[in-house]
């Protein structure tokens, strides 16, 4: 049998990026397989006609020599007429799965790529996605739950989703289907882009070849952020909660406000807080890697943030923790308690779509109050009392400035506000 097969290794261009993925494609009549190459190449320096990178060339961030890169294209390219060479003397024409299998042991990459292949299921794959990610990027628990969410949504629109399926129409009717689940338009963003994570994972894993992870990007109203309202408290209502007497039988409230404020001093994730020790602190600043994101933080320490640590310096928590942090969850139930209880009752407006169809509530702040809203206290002060936006991203960990968008326009609207005050005089 004389198998005719066609193979091309080309940058995988990506969208304002001067250097790409370097691919190798696969044809023949009985199907279309597509591997990474391993490498990143700068366009500029690819020659199309010769499909290999110009002589003396450097290439990615580690600046891989060209000779290096070419010489792997080449024992890519013996691979794949061997693999070739070996299913014609079987008189056998393969099928993807087999190939992509013999081409693996061909070139010394017996994977879990390979055994993942051979599962043919789309959701087998979404399994080790989460498997590898969880331990890659260190997840809690609750981002695992999510993830599991996520796959019953998928499940439930379609038990038999499958690669070859997936299209930009195929995603349109699963954001249909979360639409009939009730589900608000920030929180089917969120899903979509959760799944395009999976699916790009499954492209750079030669599982999927497709490109609707590049593709499908659904316009959602309120998305945008513009018409969500960032729960915070103003410098006057944390000065008021800081400085609050309780009254003894409200001792468990007065724990709860030192940690919440504390967040709102320093900026910090409950998660960190929850995890902060005592060799954590220094004497004027306080050292840490973040628990979502892995980042090392210095954040120094202001008057109140030393304060609260110093009320209890003289106490022994559980695992030498600096400060008396209880679940997440009974700290959330006992911060509307304690907004309550202190007057934090100011109206706040939560818009939300669901399809085209825009919503409406107004609530006291205690009842929408959580542990993240110290986060956002302060950041929102901080740039209101003219901390450089580059230096509360230094705190935060904050990596690019979309996410500060929103801080910055509630802040545009107080001094605005301050503004007017020359008005009334």
């Amino acid at each position: 049998m004389n198998l005719k097969r066609y193979y091309i290794f080309l940058p995988d261009r990506e969208p304002d990026k001067t250097d790409a993925k370097l691919r190798l494609r696969v044809r023949w009549v009985g199907g279309l397989v597509a591997f990474s190459v391993g490498y990143r190449v700068e366009t500029d320096k690819w020659e199309k006609s010769t499909q290999r990178c110009r002589n003396s060339t450097t290439h990615g961030k580690h600046k891989i020599q060209s000779n290096i890169i070419n010489r792997e294209i080449q024992r890519f390219a013996v691979a794949v007429d061997s693999v070739f060479d070996s299913f014609e003397k079987q008189d056998k024409c393969p099928n993807p799965a087999e190939f992509r299998l013999a081409f693996n042991h061909a070139i010394g990459k017996e994977s879990r790529i390979s055994r993942i292949s051979s599962d043919a299921s789309l959701y087998s794959a979404f399994d080790h996605f989460v498997s590898s990610m969880s331990s890659q990027n260190a997840w809690t628990d609750a981002t695992v739950t999510k993830f599991g969410a996520i796959k019953k949504h998928l499940q439930a629109f379609d038990p038999e989703l499958s690669f070859a399926s997936l299209s930009d129409l195929k995603l349109h009717s699963y954001v249909q289907h979360l639409h009939k689940e009730k589900l608000r338009n920030t929180t089917i963003a969120k899903n979509i882009s959760f799944v395009r994570w999976f699916i790009r994972w499954c492209y750079n894993n030669d599982l999927y070849f497709g490109k609707v992870h590049d593709t499908f990007r659904p316009k959602l109203k309120g998305t945008d952020g513009n018409s969500k309202e960032v729960v915070h408290l103003s410098w006057d209502e944390l000065m008021k909660l800081s400085y609050f007497l309780f009254p003894y039988s409200k001792q468990y409230l007065a724990r709860v406000r030192d940690v919440f404020c504390f967040c709102c001093f320093t900026g910090l994730r409950y998660s960190d807080v929850f995890k902060l020790s005592r060799s954590n602190v220094r004497e004027d600043c306080i050292l840490l890697v973040t628990v979502k994101t892995s980042d090392a933080l210095k954040i120094e320490l202001n008057q109140y943030s030393r304060a609260i640590l110093d009320n209890y310096i003289n106490f022994h928590f559980p695992k030498d923790k600096a400060l008396p942090v209880i679940s997440n969850a009974k700290m959330n139930e006992y911060l509307k308690e304690l907004g309550e209880y202190v007057g934090l009752d100011e109206p706040q407006r939560d818009v939300y779509f669901m399809g085209n169809v825009r919503h409406e509530d107004v609530m006291p702040k205690y009842s929408i109050l959580t542990t993240h809203c110290g986060r956002r206290t302060f950041i929102v002060n901080a740039i209101f009392l003219g901390i450089p936006i580059e230096v509360v991203m230094k705190f935060t960990g904050h990596s690019d400035y979309k996410a500060m968008k929103p801080y910055i326009k509630i802040v545009d609207e107080l001094k605005a506000q301050e503004m007017n005050k020359f008005n009334r005089l």
